[in-house]
C-alpha cells in the first residue's frame, strides 16, 4: 500500500461522510473520547463510508479496535506506542504510523518498523498546545534522509501553499486538520488539496 500524498484528519464520522466521497483516498479518524461505545460507533460508521468510497481508514490511538475492525492502519503517539502491543498490531496486518517530534523519538519510532513516521508541528498550530517549537521545512529534509524509504508525513499548521513546500522539501505526504474543518468552504478546500497534491501521487 502506497501512502497517498494527501492525508486529512477528521474527528467524526460526520466529517467522513461529508468529505470522503469527494475523492479522498486515505483519512484518519481521531476521536478524543473516553466513551468506548461512542468511539466504536464512530469508527464503524467511518469504516462504512471509507469502504463505500475506496478510501483507506487510519484509526488514531485505538489500536485494539483497529485490529478488531480490520482498519488499514493505526496512528500512535509516542506515549501510546509505549503502551501498545506492537507485535499484535503487526501480526494483525495493521500498518503503523507514529508521531515524532525529536531525534530521540524518531529513533524509537524506527525501532517499531513503522509504515510511516509523522513529523510536526511543521508550523505553529492551533489544534492543540505543543511543547515543541515548530520544526520547519529543513527538518523534513533531515527526517527523510534519516528514514530512507519509509514515508514521512508532515503535519502542523499546513495550508495548501505550506503543504506544497513540505512536499518539495521531502515529505511524502501532508496531513491537514483545521485548514479543512475550520474552513468556511471545506468541500472546496478538499478539492483544492486533491488537485495540488495530484502531481505527487505515486499511484
Amino acid at each position: 500500500m502506497i501512502l497517498d500524498p494527501f492525508y486529512p484528519i477528521f474527528d467524526s464520522s460526520a466529517w467522513m461522510r461529508r468529505l470522503v466521497p469527494l475523492g479522498i483516498r486515505q483519512a484518519q479518524l481521531r476521536i478524543k473520547s473516553d466513551d468506548p461505545d461512542l468511539v466504536r460507533k464512530e469508527a464503524l460508521d467511518s469504516m462504512l463510508v471509507c469502504q463505500e468510497n475506496n478510501c483507506r481508514l487510519f484509526l488514531n490511538d485505538h489500536w485494539r479496535l483497529a485490529i478488531e475492525l480490520g482498519c488499514d492502519a493505526v496512528h500512535l503517539g509516542q506515549e501510546d506506542m509505549e503502551l501498545a502491543d506492537l507485535p499484535q498490531i503487526s501480526d494483525a496486518g495493521i500498518r503503523l504510523g507514529i508521531s515524532t517530534h525529536s531525534k530521540r523519538e524518531l529513533v524509537l519510532a524506527l525501532s517499531a518498523n513503522p509504515y510511516y513516521v509523522a513529523l510536526g508541528p511543521i508550523y505553529p498550530t492551533i489544534l492543540k498546545k505543543m511543547p515543541w517549537a515548530p520544526q520547519g521545512l529543513e527538518r523534513i529534509t533531515e527526517w527523510k534522509a534519516r528514514v530512507g524509504s519509509i514515508p514521512v508525513v508532515a503535519i502542523g499548521g499546513l495550508n495548501p501553499e505550506r503543504g506544497i513546500a513540505a512536499l518539495e522539501h521531502g515529505a511524502d505526504c501532508v496531513s491537514v486538520v483545521t485548514d479543512i474543518t475550520l474552513n468556511p468552504e471545506p468541500e472546496r478546500q478538499i478539492s483544492h488539496w486533491l488537485e495540488i497534491t495530484e502531481p505527487y501521487r505515486k499511484s
